[in-house]
């Protein structure tokens, strides 16, 4: 590497490549600098200010996610000037809307009768349903920081909840714009932007209209990439703590791309499903199918045994009976109108490899070509 591109971060000499920002270079060599606003894969905005840094010579703090490594550059990312800033930024984001983690409460009350009130009663709407989940609750508590310090400002909007998938929160929103950069930038569905200006700023779909009568197409991808618990899955909400959940690496199995997830698993139940970030081929990105469609998992009306219809009735059966009457009747059938009176229907539920086995049995046993998939429909 060009050793004229040289840096110094904290006392480190460090090297970097032409374009890259001084938070690059900080990641890189293991070198924390908090963010909030900044998201991977998209044109940093420096709008949320955490990520500020002193660098030697410079008028004032810089937003290390947005400005580019200099060669010779002195920075530091944590002196007691990076710090103020921080503490007085966290300060007023806690001040303004409805923040109500275990950090502090607004009402002015004895914090720790607060911290036990909130513990016993998880579906409160004293407790952030993100509660221990939440980038600024950690940043909150890194920097010892409360809201107290400054008038609480009431959010104008109320909680939308009318969408299948997805509450939103405006009384929780930060507006960082990281859900504006995911749909806009990552995954170019363009549904929401930031709208209206100075204290009535909100996020909004379309021309401020619900998620469901916007063009959203409920990927989810503004759910993971949300800092604060502004946006939250409907059925998590108050029902999921992220502690109760072991993750469990996979692939899903929807269609044939190989999208890496996790699923969220309580009580051996699917509970939640969020992409794996950093991983190809999806980086996180979920479809609306991999990233909500796995209730049916733990469905009451899934089949656990080989069901036979007769007389009307349907009776229990072992496989070995079930697929050898499945076998006879296809037989049949081609036996007496040809091999292409049959017809195979596959599954987006089930794996790749079970839906090359379907294709190669209907090809080279059924000898037809009539096979389709339910994910083209």
């Amino acid at each position: 590497m060009d050793s004229a591109h040289g840096i110094t971060i904290n006392g480190n000499e460090l090297f970097f490549r032409p374009g890259e920002t001084i938070l690059d270079v900080a990641r890189q060599n293991n070198i924390d600098i908090p963010t909030l606003c900044y998201l991977k894969g998209t044109t940093p905005t420096g709008a949320c200010r955490i990520c500020v840094v002193e660098v030697e010579g410079a008028r004032s703090l810089v937003t290390a996610c947005s400005t580019p490594a200099a060669d010779k550059m002195v920075v530091h990312t944590e002196s007691p000037t990076v710090i103020e800033s921080r503490k007085m930024t966290l300060q007023l984001l806690l001040s303004t809307g409805n923040h109500n983690c275990a950090i502090s409460d607004s009402s002015g009350s004895d914090w720790t009768e607060f911290q036990l009130k909130v513990q016993q009663d998880d579906g409160s709407a004293e407790l952030c349903p993100v509660w221990g989940d939440c980038r600024l609750q950690d940043l909150a508590y890194r920097y010892q920081v409360t809201g107290d310090g400054f008038e609480a400002t009431d959010c104008p909007y109320p909680m939308e909840t009318v969408n299948p998938f997805i509450v939103r929160d405006f009384s929780r929103c930060i507006l960082c714009g990281r859900c504006v950069q995911a749909c806009n930038d990552i995954q170019v569905n363009n549904a929401i932007d930031l709208g209206y200006r100075g204290t009535m700023t909100k996020i909004i779909a379309g021309e401020d209209v619900a998620l469901k009568d916007s063009d959203c197409v409920f990927c989810g991808e503004c759910v993971q990439v949300c800092p604060v618990g502004a946006l939250v899955e409907k059925d998590v909400k108050y029902n999921v703590r992220q502690w109760e959940t072991n993750k469990v690496r996979t692939t899903c199995s929807y269609c044939g791309v190989g999208c890496q997830l996790y699923l969220h698993v309580k009580d051996n139940n699917v509970v939640k499903v969020t992409g794996v970030e950093d991983a190809a081929p999806n980086y996180g990105s979920l479809c609306v199918k991999g990233r909500f469609g796995f209730n049916f998992i733990g469905s009451d009306e899934r089949l656990t045994t080989p069901l036979i219809k007769e007389n009307g009735e349907f009776r229990e059966a072992s496989w070995e009976e079930a697929t050898g009457l499945v076998a006879d009747k296809l037989n049949a059938i081609k036996d007496e109108f040809g091999p292409d009176s049959l017809g195979v229907f596959t599954s987006a539920r089930i794996t790749n490899e079970e839906n090359y086995i379907t294709h190669k049995f209907t090809r080279a046993v059924l000898k037809t070509n009539n096979i389709d998939h339910c994910a083209r429909l």
